[in-house]
Formats: C-alpha cells, structure tokens, sequence
C-alpha cells in the first residue's frame, strides 16, 4: 500500500490541537464573562440578600447580638437597605445606604403586601422590578455644618430587589425582614471585558503557534533522525543505529528499533548460514547418489545391495533435511496444533530407543535409559517422539569417544524430569542462549555437526512452548552436556 504523505505534520497537528484548546477556553471565557455575566450577577446577588436575611434571622433572639449594629454592618458590607419591623409594621431596626430606597419609602398598604405574599409563599417572598432612571436626590448629614443636597449619577434602568422573609421570635412574636438591593446594569462591565478578551484572543492564538512550533520542533527532531534510520533499514543496512535521546517514549522507540535492527541483523546472519548448511548437506547425498547411481547403472556388477544401501541412507538423509524445515516452518506458523492424549512416557522412549538398535551395533554406540518406574503423562505424544528423537540425535552428534548417551528419567513433585546426556566437548556459557535458536551450531567446524540442519534444538523448543513445558541445558566445556525437560505427570 503507498504511504500516504498528504497527512499533516506533527508541527501543524500540534498548532491545531492547541488552537482548539485555546479557542474552547477562550469561548468559555466568552461565555461566562460576556454573555451569563449578568445572569450570574444576579444569581449572585439574590443569594446574596437572602444569605443576608437568613444570617438576621438566627441572630433576631440572640440577646448578646446588638442587632442594629449587625443589620448596620450587613447593609453597608452589601450594599442593600434593610428593615426590620414587627408584624404592624413598625421599624425595629432599620439601615438605609442607597439612595431612593424603596422599602424605606414604601407605604403601609405596600408593606402589608409583601408580608401577605410572604405567607402565601411559606414565609419568604422575592419580588424584581425595573426602574427607571435614578436621579433622585438625598442628604448628606455626614457633617451637620455643611450639609447639602447631592445628586447621584444617571444609572439608567436598573433591577431593584426586593426580599421579604417572615420570622416567629422564641415569645411568639412575628417579625418581618425587608431587604432591599439594586442590581445596577453591567453593559460597560461587560463591553470592557469583550475588549479584553479581543486582545486575549489574539495573544493565546500566537502564543499558541509559538507553543506548537517550539514543542513540535523537540519532538519531530528525533522522530525524524528515527524515520532516516529507518528507511536506511528497510534497504538491509542492519548496522544502523536509531537515536534513542529525546523524551521517554520516542527513546524506547529508538531502543526497540536498536534491539529490532540488532535481531534482524542476527536472522540475517542465520539465513546466509542456513543457506551455506542447506547447499552443502543438500549437495552431498545428491552427489552420493546421482554417483552412486550412475556407477550402477553404467558398471556391471556394481548394483550391490552395499550400493543400494548407500543410495537408500543418503535419501533418507535427504528426507530427514527437509522435514525439518517442513516441521519447523509449520511449528512457527501455528498451523501444527497439539492433540494432547494420556499415554505412556516410558514406553514411548524404550520404542524410539529400540530403532537406535542399528546404531548401536553399526558404530558401537552405548545408549542406556535409567528409570524407576513407568510413567503416564498427557501430552502430544507425536511431538514429544520427536523432541526426543531430536535430543537423541543431538546427543550422538556430538558425545564424546566413548559413544555413550544416556536417557534419565526421574519424577519429583507431580512431574516427570527427561533428561538426555552425552560426553561430548560440551558447551560454552555464553552460547547456551544461542543453541535453541534455528539453523544455530555451536561448531561450525564439529565434523559431525554437518550432519544436520540446525533446526532440531528450534523444533525442541517450540513444541515444548507450545506444551507449556519447562526446558534447558547444562553444560560445561569438557564435560558434555545434559538436555532437560519435563512434563506434568497424570
């Protein structure tokens, strides 16, 4: 599929993300200080006044409470007129701080409707109107020598509040709560504020380009260096290296790319390995036998059943070759499932020991299997056969001079332990990772070891994954080595 490189880059992604978050908060700052401004003023301001009201009423029995100093202080804190009267209407207690006070104003017939609608309401009553322009004129008595009228400024139509609330003192007696406010107009507030968020816009917007720019730059850089290096890899130079500095993300990409290029470059090695095994232990039972052939069929006499059986074992060699890159192709691509019986584990191994028979009297080989008792596993008893005939295998390959391997089998906390023995050179540490890995030798030059494929030990390992099964090697140099694993018995 061709890539698609009409996308937008990382730089303009990150402009346009910021600018939406700039744009959704700067339209919520629109919304609130512009446009519900003056709803939430209101809002504010009502329960302002009833907060107010409440706060008299728990201290109207208090007799520690000076009340008109408390009602004086309410007032003047909150901008409001407030009244406090019994139920004939006579003033108690009383703070006048606005100018053209309505309750302070209002007449006995008035007074009595507010509290008649405060009972219709359950003791509390909320009344908004519009006046009009306030240009009434009151006293100032602040100085009594030069007192004076003074006219207060032009407020436009404004929105008086007006709140009555219905208190019963501990003796019985009704009182009643005249709270008065004005909710004057904020269209200059809110035109002052339009004009700052204007300017607010536009800074947040280049702040925003400024931000994505900066911060896309620190970013893209090493995501660039990562996609050079990769296009470099792609072309099969394995030796590239991706740069792993930057922020902690874009740094584990680099080193799983590094990891990534260092296995690729491993399997690269493999598959010229294999190619070279494949091309030899291909082309020497081919020879073999097309010589072999040729011999018999062009030389009288020389069709002997020693001939025959040189032909015979070089094509079994052959088959043996490729069935194990057919199994180990099929192990790896998970079209080989597991048919998991309960059979004998012991009897299985003594059936595959017999066909060493040959081997054994041929070549002087001593095979010897040491076990207590037989033992009854489930398993895939096809698969396990050939684990074990692999390890077998690996074991004559490469044990020592004395030619002797030896399969122990032993049980131990619900498990059976196989384990296959030989004599050999042994192995090095620092290889034993490597041996289960496929078309993997350990001695290239081990005489032999060209006998197979390398792919026995990668077949062992994948069916006792797929098993579940616990496996490994012990090995010194010197001393040989012994191959593991073990099943859970039934």
């Amino acid at each position: 599929m061709k890539p698609n490189h009409k996308r937008l880059s990382i730089k303009w992604r990150l402009f346009i993300y910021l600018s939406i978050f700039v744009a959704a908060t700067l339209l919520l700052l629109w919304l609130f200080q512009v446009v519900l401004l003056d709803s939430f003023y209101k809002a504010i301001k009502v329960e302002n006044i009833k907060f107010s009201a409440d706060n008299i009423a728990k201290n109207i029995d208090d007799t520690n409470t000076n009340l008109q100093e408390l009602v004086k202080k309410i007032a003047q804190n909150n901008d409001m007129c407030i009244i406090v009267a019994d139920e004939t209407g006579k003033w108690l207690y009383s703070a006048e701080v606005m100018p053209g006070c309505t309750i302070h104003r209002m007449s006995l017939r008035e007074f009595f409707s507010f509290v008649e609608h405060a009972q219709s309401k359950g003791g509390t009553y909320l009344e908004q109107s519009k006046i009009g322009n306030m240009k009434g004129e009151y006293h100032n008595n602040n100085n009594d020598r030069f007192s004076r009228i003074i006219h207060p400024p032009d407020r436009g139509m404004v929105e008086s509040i007006i709140y009555t609330k219905l208190v019963t003192q501990k003796d019985g007696t009704k009182i009643v709560i005249l709270l008065n406010a004005i909710i004057t107009p904020v269209n200059a507030t809110v035109q002052t504020i339009r004009v700052q968020l204007i300017f607010v816009t536009i800074i947040m917007l280049a702040f925003a380009l400024i931000l994505a720019l900066i911060i896309s730059r620190k970013i893209s850089k090493p995501i660039i260096k990562i996609n050079n290096s990769s296009k470099e890899l792609a072309t099969g130079n394995y030796n590239v290296h991706f740069d792993s500095s930057g922020y902690k993300e874009i740094g584990e990409l680099g080193e799983t790319l590094n990891y990534a290029a260092d296995e690729l470059s491993k399997t690269e090695n493999l598959r010229k390995e294999l190619i070279a095994n494949i091309s030899h232990d291909l082309r020497t039972p081919l020879t073999l036998i097309t010589g072999y052939t040729e011999i018999m069929r062009d030389l009288p006499g020389e069709n002997t059943p020693e001939n025959l059986q040189i032909v015979i074992d070089e094509a079994k060699r052959l088959q043996t070759l490729v069935n194990d890159m057919l199994d180990i192709s099929k192990l790896r691509s998970g079209v080989n499932e597991l048919n998991i019986s309960e059979y004998n584990l012991t009897e299985s191994v003594r059936n595959i020991l017999k066909r060493y028979a040959k081997l054994i009297e041929q070549n002087g080989y001593t095979i010897k299997y040491i076990y207590d008792s037989d033992v009854i596993v489930k398993a895939d008893e096809i698969k396990i056969s050939q684990v074990i005939y692999n390890l077998m295998n690996n074991a004559i390959t490469y044990t020592g001079k004395d030619k002797l391997v030896i399969v122990c089998q032993s049980i131990e906390s619900g498990k059976v332990k196989l384990e296959i023995i030989d004599t050999g050179e042994g192995i090095p540490q620092n290889k034993l990772k490597d041996i289960w890995e496929r078309y993997y030798k350990v001695d290239k030059e081990h005489i032999r070891a060209q006998i197979g494929t390398g792919l026995g030990l990668s077949i062992v390992k994948t069916i006792l994954e797929m098993h579940n099964a616990p496996y490994g090697v012990q090995s010194d140099i010197g001393q040989g080595s012994i191959f593991w694993f073990e099943l859970e018995t039934k």
